[in-house]
């Protein structure tokens, strides 16, 4: 019965990691500076107001997200 509830308990674990969403991993920083899209975050190219449009680069081109 033990193994059952360790199995539950790995498979509850990998689903709650899965859907955290990648502002969960963001450093501290100057509002404005981080830009956070769905899958991960970067330093943003550009600070502004938190909220407003911005994008990062990855191997497979730009990628759309919003400044924090």
């Amino acid at each position: 019965m033990s193994w059952l509830k360790r199995w539950i308990g790995l498979i509850v674990l990998v689903i709650v990691g899965v859907q955290l969403p990648a502002s969960a991993q963001v450093p501290p920083h100057t509002p404005g500076s981080i830009c956070v899209t769905p899958q991960f975050w970067c330093w943003a190219a550009f600070p502004g107001r938190p909220g407003m449009a911005c994008t990062c680069e990855t191997q497979s081109g730009w990628v759309r997200g919003v400044l924090r």
